[in-house]
Protein backbone atom coordinates (compact mmCIF):
# COMPACT_ATOMS: atom_id res chain seq x y z
CA UNK A 1 0.00 0.00 0.00
CA UNK A 2 1.28 3.77 -1.20
CA UNK A 3 1.42 5.60 1.61
CA UNK A 4 2.46 9.72 2.34
CA UNK A 5 2.99 12.17 4.65
CA UNK A 6 1.25 15.49 4.32
CA UNK A 7 3.99 18.63 4.46
CA UNK A 8 5.18 19.51 8.11
CA UNK A 9 4.48 15.93 9.40
CA UNK A 10 7.67 13.79 10.42
CA UNK A 11 9.32 11.57 8.47
CA UNK A 12 10.19 8.66 9.46
CA UNK A 13 8.08 4.57 9.36
CA UNK A 14 4.38 5.79 9.46
CA UNK A 15 1.47 3.35 9.88
CA UNK A 16 -1.74 3.12 7.35
CA UNK A 17 -4.94 1.48 8.72
CA UNK A 18 -6.76 -0.74 6.20
CA UNK A 19 -10.50 -1.11 6.25
CA UNK A 20 -10.55 -4.53 8.80
CA UNK A 21 -8.68 -2.41 11.09
CA UNK A 22 -5.43 -3.65 10.55
CA UNK A 23 -2.26 -1.89 10.88
CA UNK A 24 0.09 -2.17 8.08
CA UNK A 25 3.63 -0.39 8.69
CA UNK A 26 5.37 1.26 5.34
CA UNK A 27 8.90 2.45 5.05
CA UNK A 28 10.11 5.72 5.72
CA UNK A 29 8.73 9.29 3.17
CA UNK A 30 10.18 12.24 3.04
CA UNK A 31 7.37 14.85 3.98
CA UNK A 32 5.46 15.72 0.75
CA UNK A 33 4.11 19.75 -0.26
CA UNK A 34 0.53 18.65 -0.92
CA UNK A 35 -1.56 20.42 1.26
CA UNK A 36 -4.57 20.33 -0.99
CA UNK A 37 -6.58 18.31 -2.91
CA UNK A 38 -9.05 19.77 -5.70
CA UNK A 39 -11.42 17.82 -7.67
CA UNK A 40 -13.43 19.05 -10.47
CA UNK A 41 -16.25 16.37 -11.22
CA UNK A 42 -17.80 17.47 -14.50
CA UNK A 43 -20.33 15.80 -16.75
CA UNK A 44 -20.39 13.29 -18.67
CA UNK A 45 -18.03 12.72 -21.76
CA UNK A 46 -16.01 9.68 -22.14
CA UNK A 47 -12.24 10.14 -23.06
CA UNK A 48 -11.65 9.50 -26.91
CA UNK A 49 -14.58 12.50 -26.86
CA UNK A 50 -12.14 14.67 -24.98
CA UNK A 51 -8.81 13.57 -25.69
CA UNK A 52 -8.87 11.37 -28.56
CA UNK A 53 -8.08 13.69 -31.34
CA UNK A 54 -4.95 15.31 -29.32
CA UNK A 55 -3.79 11.96 -27.94
CA UNK A 56 -3.14 10.99 -31.24
CA UNK A 57 -1.93 14.15 -32.60
CA UNK A 58 0.56 14.13 -29.98
CA UNK A 59 1.29 9.92 -29.86
CA UNK A 60 1.44 10.74 -26.08
CA UNK A 61 -1.74 8.68 -24.75
CA UNK A 62 -4.15 5.73 -26.18
CA UNK A 63 -6.46 7.92 -28.34
CA UNK A 64 -8.09 7.32 -31.51
CA UNK A 65 -10.09 9.19 -34.03
CA UNK A 66 -12.24 6.39 -35.52
CA UNK A 67 -14.31 3.78 -33.83
CA UNK A 68 -16.27 0.52 -35.21
CA UNK A 69 -19.95 -0.57 -34.72
CA UNK A 70 -22.00 -3.29 -34.33
CA UNK A 71 -21.95 -4.23 -38.12
CA UNK A 72 -17.85 -4.05 -38.05
CA UNK A 73 -18.10 -0.97 -39.92
CA UNK A 74 -15.47 1.78 -39.36
CA UNK A 75 -16.56 5.19 -38.46
CA UNK A 76 -14.48 8.54 -38.47
CA UNK A 77 -15.25 10.22 -35.48
CA UNK A 78 -16.38 13.66 -36.41
CA UNK A 79 -15.64 16.81 -34.78
CA UNK A 80 -18.67 16.98 -31.95
CA UNK A 81 -20.95 20.19 -31.70
CA UNK A 82 -19.96 22.81 -29.18
CA UNK A 83 -23.22 21.59 -27.72
CA UNK A 84 -22.86 18.19 -27.02
CA UNK A 85 -25.65 15.32 -28.07
CA UNK A 86 -27.96 13.59 -26.01
CA UNK A 87 -27.02 9.73 -25.88
CA UNK A 88 -28.59 7.53 -23.87
CA UNK A 89 -25.43 6.37 -21.09
CA UNK A 90 -27.45 4.09 -18.24
CA UNK A 91 -26.22 0.96 -16.64
CA UNK A 92 -27.56 -1.40 -19.51
CA UNK A 93 -26.48 1.59 -22.20
CA UNK A 94 -23.30 1.41 -21.21
CA UNK A 95 -23.41 -2.40 -21.12
CA UNK A 96 -24.79 -2.25 -24.65
CA UNK A 97 -21.88 -0.53 -25.65
CA UNK A 98 -19.34 -2.59 -24.23
CA UNK A 99 -20.19 -5.20 -25.96
CA UNK A 100 -18.27 -7.58 -23.61
CA UNK A 101 -15.51 -5.75 -24.41
CA UNK A 102 -15.40 -5.64 -28.36
CA UNK A 103 -16.18 -1.42 -28.15
CA UNK A 104 -18.39 -1.86 -31.02
CA UNK A 105 -22.27 -1.36 -29.51
CA UNK A 106 -22.29 2.55 -29.59
CA UNK A 107 -24.63 2.45 -32.63
CA UNK A 108 -27.08 0.34 -30.91
CA UNK A 109 -27.87 2.91 -27.95
CA UNK A 110 -30.64 5.25 -28.27
CA UNK A 111 -29.86 8.69 -29.21
CA UNK A 112 -26.98 7.00 -31.69
CA UNK A 113 -28.47 5.86 -34.82
CA UNK A 114 -26.93 5.63 -37.65
CA UNK A 115 -26.61 7.63 -40.30
CA UNK A 116 -25.50 10.09 -37.99
CA UNK A 117 -24.26 8.03 -35.02
CA UNK A 118 -24.14 11.01 -32.39
CA UNK A 119 -22.27 9.38 -29.72
CA UNK A 120 -19.76 8.79 -32.62
CA UNK A 121 -17.79 12.07 -32.27
CA UNK A 122 -15.01 14.01 -30.75
CA UNK A 123 -13.78 17.55 -29.77
CA UNK A 124 -10.76 19.33 -30.85
CA UNK A 125 -8.28 20.80 -28.71
CA UNK A 126 -9.42 24.40 -30.24
CA UNK A 127 -12.75 23.61 -29.01
CA UNK A 128 -11.41 23.15 -25.44
CA UNK A 129 -8.23 24.70 -25.19
CA UNK A 130 -7.71 25.30 -20.89
CA UNK A 131 -8.42 21.19 -20.83
CA UNK A 132 -5.52 20.75 -23.51
CA UNK A 133 -3.08 23.19 -21.95
CA UNK A 134 -3.48 21.31 -19.03
CA UNK A 135 -2.94 17.73 -20.23
CA UNK A 136 -0.23 19.13 -22.48
CA UNK A 137 1.51 20.91 -19.88
CA UNK A 138 1.13 18.45 -16.44
CA UNK A 139 0.05 14.60 -16.45
CA UNK A 140 -2.73 12.67 -17.69
CA UNK A 141 -4.49 9.16 -17.14
CA UNK A 142 -5.46 7.38 -20.12
CA UNK A 143 -6.56 4.44 -17.68
CA UNK A 144 -9.20 5.85 -15.94
CA UNK A 145 -12.55 4.05 -16.34
CA UNK A 146 -16.15 4.43 -14.35
CA UNK A 147 -16.34 2.03 -10.94
CA UNK A 148 -19.25 0.95 -12.32
CA UNK A 149 -21.44 1.19 -15.60
CA UNK A 150 -23.14 3.94 -13.84
CA UNK A 151 -25.00 7.31 -14.40
CA UNK A 152 -24.49 10.26 -12.45
CA UNK A 153 -25.91 8.82 -9.32
CA UNK A 154 -24.17 5.85 -9.02
CA UNK A 155 -20.74 8.05 -9.69
CA UNK A 156 -21.61 11.04 -7.32
CA UNK A 157 -22.39 8.13 -4.84
CA UNK A 158 -18.51 6.26 -5.55
CA UNK A 159 -17.22 9.96 -5.42
CA UNK A 160 -17.76 10.06 -1.51
CA UNK A 161 -18.15 6.42 -0.50
CA UNK A 162 -16.24 4.18 -3.33
CA UNK A 163 -19.48 2.53 -3.42
CA UNK A 164 -22.84 2.92 -4.94
CA UNK A 165 -23.68 0.91 -1.54
CA UNK A 166 -26.36 -1.39 -3.61
CA UNK A 167 -28.04 0.98 -6.19
CA UNK A 168 -27.14 0.12 -9.44
CA UNK A 169 -25.98 3.23 -10.37
CA UNK A 170 -29.22 4.63 -12.75
CA UNK A 171 -30.60 8.08 -11.42
CA UNK A 172 -33.48 8.00 -9.53
CA UNK A 173 -36.93 8.46 -10.13
CA UNK A 174 -40.05 10.55 -9.07
CA UNK A 175 -42.99 8.99 -7.04
CA UNK A 176 -46.46 9.64 -5.75
CA UNK A 177 -45.04 10.38 -2.24
CA UNK A 178 -44.38 14.08 -2.87
CA UNK A 179 -41.80 16.24 -4.96
CA UNK A 180 -38.53 16.99 -3.35
CA UNK A 181 -35.55 18.70 -4.82
CA UNK A 182 -32.53 16.92 -6.28
CA UNK A 183 -32.24 13.34 -6.23
CA UNK A 184 -30.91 12.41 -2.40
CA UNK A 185 -33.08 11.86 0.60
CA UNK A 186 -34.89 15.20 0.26
CA UNK A 187 -36.41 13.95 -2.85
CA UNK A 188 -38.89 12.14 -2.52
CA UNK A 189 -37.23 9.83 -5.24
CA UNK A 190 -36.44 6.11 -5.69
CA UNK A 191 -33.54 4.42 -7.11
CA UNK A 192 -33.24 0.95 -8.55
CA UNK A 193 -31.33 -1.32 -5.78
CA UNK A 194 -30.12 -4.81 -5.78
CA UNK A 195 -31.73 -6.67 -3.39
CA UNK A 196 -32.03 -10.42 -3.14
CA UNK A 197 -31.09 -11.18 -6.13
CA UNK A 198 -33.44 -8.97 -8.03
CA UNK A 199 -33.57 -5.31 -8.89
CA UNK A 200 -36.13 -3.38 -6.38
CA UNK A 201 -37.29 0.58 -5.85
CA UNK A 202 -35.93 2.06 -2.81
CA UNK A 203 -35.56 5.86 -1.37
CA UNK A 204 -32.11 6.97 -3.63
CA UNK A 205 -31.06 8.24 0.35
CA UNK A 206 -28.22 6.00 2.20
CA UNK A 207 -29.23 6.47 5.86
CA UNK A 208 -27.03 7.98 8.83
CA UNK A 209 -25.70 5.16 11.15
CA UNK A 210 -29.03 5.80 13.43
CA UNK A 211 -31.39 4.73 10.07
CA UNK A 212 -32.11 8.44 9.14
CA UNK A 213 -33.04 9.56 6.27
CA UNK A 214 -35.08 7.61 3.99
CA UNK A 215 -38.32 8.99 3.40
CA UNK A 216 -40.05 5.45 3.99
CA UNK A 217 -38.47 1.78 5.21
CA UNK A 218 -35.49 1.05 3.25
CA UNK A 219 -33.34 -1.97 3.39
CA UNK A 220 -29.75 0.35 2.29
CA UNK A 221 -27.20 0.25 4.59
CA UNK A 222 -24.93 3.05 6.20
CA UNK A 223 -21.47 3.45 4.81
CA UNK A 224 -18.96 6.08 5.43
CA UNK A 225 -17.79 8.33 3.04
CA UNK A 226 -14.49 10.45 2.60
CA UNK A 227 -16.05 13.73 5.09
CA UNK A 228 -16.58 11.05 7.52
CA UNK A 229 -13.01 10.06 7.79
CA UNK A 230 -12.01 13.62 7.29
CA UNK A 231 -14.36 15.43 9.74
CA UNK A 232 -12.98 12.52 12.15
CA UNK A 233 -9.35 13.65 11.55
CA UNK A 234 -9.77 17.04 12.10
CA UNK A 235 -8.93 17.06 8.53
CA UNK A 236 -11.10 20.68 6.50
CA UNK A 237 -13.26 20.20 3.15
CA UNK A 238 -15.36 21.50 1.28
CA UNK A 239 -18.37 20.82 -0.72
CA UNK A 240 -18.72 23.17 -3.81
CA UNK A 241 -22.08 21.83 -5.28
CA UNK A 242 -23.93 23.54 -6.94
CA UNK A 243 -26.48 25.75 -5.36
CA UNK A 244 -25.21 25.63 -1.92
CA UNK A 245 -27.22 24.15 0.87
CA UNK A 246 -30.32 26.07 -0.26
CA UNK A 247 -32.73 23.38 -1.77
CA UNK A 248 -33.45 23.09 -5.50
CA UNK A 249 -31.82 24.74 -7.64
CA UNK A 250 -29.39 24.48 -10.76
CA UNK A 251 -26.87 21.83 -10.58
CA UNK A 252 -28.47 20.33 -7.13
CA UNK A 253 -29.44 16.79 -8.83
CA UNK A 254 -25.21 16.63 -9.21
CA UNK A 255 -24.49 17.58 -5.30
CA UNK A 256 -23.95 14.28 -3.83
CA UNK A 257 -24.32 15.44 -0.19
CA UNK A 258 -28.05 14.64 -0.15
CA UNK A 259 -27.36 11.40 -0.96
CA UNK A 260 -26.32 10.83 2.52
CA UNK A 261 -28.01 11.75 5.26
CA UNK A 262 -24.77 11.92 7.65
CA UNK A 263 -24.31 15.10 5.13
CA UNK A 264 -27.68 16.41 4.54
CA UNK A 265 -28.44 15.78 8.40
CA UNK A 266 -25.51 16.57 10.28
CA UNK A 267 -22.57 19.32 10.51
CA UNK A 268 -20.95 18.21 7.11
CA UNK A 269 -23.93 20.01 5.03
CA UNK A 270 -22.51 23.10 6.63
CA UNK A 271 -19.40 23.00 4.08
CA UNK A 272 -21.15 23.21 1.19
CA UNK A 273 -21.18 26.24 -0.43
CA UNK A 274 -22.46 27.57 -4.12
CA UNK A 275 -20.09 26.19 -6.57
CA UNK A 276 -18.59 29.58 -7.71
CA UNK A 277 -17.08 30.17 -4.31
CA UNK A 278 -14.49 28.02 -4.83
CA UNK A 279 -13.65 31.29 -6.55
CA UNK A 280 -13.49 33.39 -4.16
CA UNK A 281 -11.92 30.76 -1.74
CA UNK A 282 -8.95 30.13 -3.68
CA UNK A 283 -8.39 33.49 -4.27
CA UNK A 284 -8.24 34.24 -0.56
CA UNK A 285 -6.31 31.56 0.17
CA UNK A 286 -8.79 30.00 2.47
CA UNK A 287 -9.12 26.70 0.47
CA UNK A 288 -9.58 24.23 2.55
CA UNK A 289 -7.94 20.66 2.93
CA UNK A 290 -9.99 18.94 0.57
CA UNK A 291 -12.44 20.22 -1.87
CA UNK A 292 -14.77 18.99 -4.33
CA UNK A 293 -16.53 20.98 -7.01
CA UNK A 294 -19.56 20.08 -8.91
CA UNK A 295 -21.06 21.96 -11.53
CA UNK A 296 -23.77 24.32 -12.18
CA UNK A 297 -25.51 22.99 -15.39
CA UNK A 298 -24.76 26.08 -17.92
CA UNK A 299 -20.68 24.94 -16.49
CA UNK A 300 -21.26 21.22 -16.29
CA UNK A 301 -20.50 20.07 -19.95
CA UNK A 302 -23.84 18.17 -19.53
CA UNK A 303 -25.11 17.17 -22.83
CA UNK A 304 -27.64 20.04 -23.99
CA UNK A 305 -24.88 22.77 -22.82
CA UNK A 306 -21.67 24.30 -23.96
CA UNK A 307 -18.66 22.32 -24.15
CA UNK A 308 -16.23 25.47 -24.46
CA UNK A 309 -18.38 27.32 -21.59
CA UNK A 310 -17.33 24.31 -19.04
CA UNK A 311 -13.88 24.61 -20.32
CA UNK A 312 -13.63 28.52 -19.15
CA UNK A 313 -15.68 26.90 -16.05
CA UNK A 314 -12.60 24.89 -15.59
CA UNK A 315 -9.38 27.09 -16.55
CA UNK A 316 -11.50 29.89 -13.89
CA UNK A 317 -10.92 27.38 -11.07
CA UNK A 318 -6.93 26.41 -11.74
CA UNK A 319 -6.40 29.82 -12.76
CA UNK A 320 -7.76 31.10 -9.29
CA UNK A 321 -5.57 28.52 -7.57
CA UNK A 322 -2.69 29.60 -9.68
CA UNK A 323 -2.97 33.18 -9.26
CA UNK A 324 -2.60 32.13 -5.36
CA UNK A 325 1.62 31.74 -5.45
CA UNK A 326 1.22 29.88 -1.93
CA UNK A 327 -1.68 27.90 -2.89
CA UNK A 328 -0.89 26.59 -6.06
CA UNK A 329 2.51 25.36 -4.66
CA UNK A 330 0.50 22.89 -1.99
CA UNK A 331 -2.14 21.80 -4.72
CA UNK A 332 -3.05 18.93 -6.29
CA UNK A 333 -5.72 19.23 -8.61
CA UNK A 334 -7.77 16.52 -10.34
CA UNK A 335 -10.19 17.02 -13.34
CA UNK A 336 -12.72 14.08 -14.60
CA UNK A 337 -16.04 13.03 -15.84
CA UNK A 338 -18.48 11.26 -13.65
CA UNK A 339 -19.60 9.04 -16.75
CA UNK A 340 -18.95 8.59 -20.23
CA UNK A 341 -22.20 9.88 -21.48
CA UNK A 342 -22.05 6.85 -24.53
CA UNK A 343 -19.58 8.95 -26.01
CA UNK A 344 -17.24 6.58 -28.06
CA UNK A 345 -14.21 5.04 -26.61
CA UNK A 346 -12.24 2.35 -27.80
CA UNK A 347 -10.19 0.66 -24.82
CA UNK A 348 -12.08 -2.40 -23.09
CA UNK A 349 -12.60 -1.51 -19.13
CA UNK A 350 -11.23 -4.01 -16.73
CA UNK A 351 -13.91 -6.36 -15.56
CA UNK A 352 -16.54 -4.86 -13.62
CA UNK A 353 -15.70 -1.19 -14.44
CA UNK A 354 -17.76 1.46 -16.90
CA UNK A 355 -16.08 2.97 -19.65
CA UNK A 356 -12.99 5.13 -19.53
CA UNK A 357 -12.99 8.97 -19.31
CA UNK A 358 -10.90 11.95 -19.16
CA UNK A 359 -8.59 12.64 -15.73
CA UNK A 360 -6.14 15.40 -15.90
CA UNK A 361 -3.55 16.14 -12.69
CA UNK A 362 -2.77 19.84 -12.58
CA UNK A 363 0.06 20.10 -10.15
CA UNK A 364 3.87 21.87 -9.69
CA UNK A 365 4.28 18.34 -8.63
CA UNK A 366 2.91 16.82 -11.71
CA UNK A 367 5.03 15.15 -13.91
CA UNK A 368 5.07 17.63 -16.86
CA UNK A 369 3.94 15.90 -19.99
CA UNK A 370 3.57 12.95 -18.65
CA UNK A 371 1.10 10.02 -18.94
CA UNK A 372 -0.34 7.24 -16.51
CA UNK A 373 -0.75 4.61 -18.24
CA UNK A 374 -1.70 2.56 -15.11
CA UNK A 375 -5.46 1.05 -14.36
CA UNK A 376 -7.43 3.73 -12.45
CA UNK A 377 -11.17 4.76 -11.40
CA UNK A 378 -12.55 7.26 -9.50
CA UNK A 379 -11.67 5.32 -6.09
CA UNK A 380 -8.34 6.20 -6.87
CA UNK A 381 -8.74 9.75 -6.16
CA UNK A 382 -10.10 8.84 -2.58
CA UNK A 383 -6.68 6.60 -2.33
CA UNK A 384 -5.13 9.70 -3.21
CA UNK A 385 -6.54 11.85 -0.84
CA UNK A 386 -6.16 9.20 2.01
CA UNK A 387 -2.97 8.28 1.33
CA UNK A 388 -1.57 12.17 1.34
CA UNK A 389 -3.46 13.09 4.67
CA UNK A 390 -3.14 9.69 6.35
CA UNK A 391 -6.98 8.53 6.32
CA UNK A 392 -8.31 5.15 6.82
CA UNK A 393 -9.47 3.35 3.77
CA UNK A 394 -13.32 3.13 2.67
CA UNK A 395 -13.79 0.05 2.00
CA UNK A 396 -11.69 -2.54 -0.56
CA UNK A 397 -12.48 -0.33 -3.27
CA UNK A 398 -10.44 2.53 -2.24
CA UNK A 399 -7.95 0.39 -0.58
CA UNK A 400 -7.31 -1.37 -3.57
CA UNK A 401 -7.14 1.54 -6.58
CA UNK A 402 -4.19 2.48 -7.64
CA UNK A 403 -3.41 5.84 -6.18
CA UNK A 404 -1.64 7.61 -9.14
CA UNK A 405 1.78 7.85 -7.57
CA UNK A 406 3.32 7.62 -11.02
CA UNK A 407 2.33 11.34 -12.01
CA UNK A 408 3.90 12.95 -9.53
CA UNK A 409 7.56 13.88 -8.53
CA UNK A 410 7.49 15.68 -5.36
CA UNK A 411 11.38 16.36 -5.46
CA UNK A 412 11.02 18.17 -9.13
CA UNK A 413 11.55 21.61 -9.45
CA UNK A 414 7.80 23.04 -8.80
CA UNK A 415 6.02 23.48 -12.37
CA UNK A 416 4.88 26.87 -13.47
CA UNK A 417 0.89 27.85 -13.75
CA UNK A 418 -0.28 28.07 -17.26
CA UNK A 419 -2.59 30.93 -18.62
CA UNK A 420 -6.10 29.72 -18.77
CA UNK A 421 -7.91 31.63 -22.21
CA UNK A 422 -11.48 32.58 -22.67
CA UNK A 423 -13.73 30.81 -25.62
CA UNK A 424 -16.55 33.32 -26.22
CA UNK A 425 -19.44 31.80 -26.80
CA UNK A 426 -21.76 32.61 -29.17
CA UNK A 427 -24.61 34.76 -28.84
CA UNK A 428 -26.66 32.54 -31.29
CA UNK A 429 -25.47 29.50 -29.58
CA UNK A 430 -26.55 30.71 -26.04
CA UNK A 431 -30.27 32.05 -26.91
CA UNK A 432 -30.14 28.11 -28.45
CA UNK A 433 -29.12 26.57 -25.38
CA UNK A 434 -31.61 28.74 -23.58
CA UNK A 435 -34.43 27.91 -25.45
CA UNK A 436 -33.58 24.36 -25.52
CA UNK A 437 -33.41 23.71 -22.00
CA UNK A 438 -31.91 20.04 -21.23
CA UNK A 439 -32.99 18.63 -18.11
CA UNK A 440 -30.62 17.17 -15.50
CA UNK A 441 -32.45 14.03 -15.18
CA UNK A 442 -29.85 13.03 -17.31
CA UNK A 443 -31.11 12.34 -20.64
CA UNK A 444 -32.63 9.53 -22.47
CA UNK A 445 -32.15 5.84 -20.76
Amino acid sequence: MTARVPSGATTGPITVTTPDGSATSTDSFDAIPIEHVVVIYQENHSFDNVLGAWCEKNHRCDGVTSGKTSTGREVKLGTSPDVAPTVAHSHAAQLTAIDGGKMDGFDRIRGCKPPKYPCYVQYQPPQIPNLIAYADAYALSDATFEDDTHMSFGSHLDLLAATADGFTGNNPQRTNFGKGPGWGCDSFRDAQYYFQSKTILVPACVPDQAGNGPYRSSPVSYVPTILTRLESAGISFGLYLGPGNTAGGDGYNWAPCPYFYECLGGSQADRWHPASQILTDASNGTLPAVSFVTPTGPNSQHNGNSMAQGDNWIGSIVSAIQRNEDLWRSTAIFITYDDCGCFYDHVPPPSGRGIRVPMVIVSPYARAEFTDHNPARFDSMLAYIEHTFGLQSLGQGDADAYDYADAFDYGQIPLGGVRAVRTPIPRWEMRWIAAHPQSQEDGIT
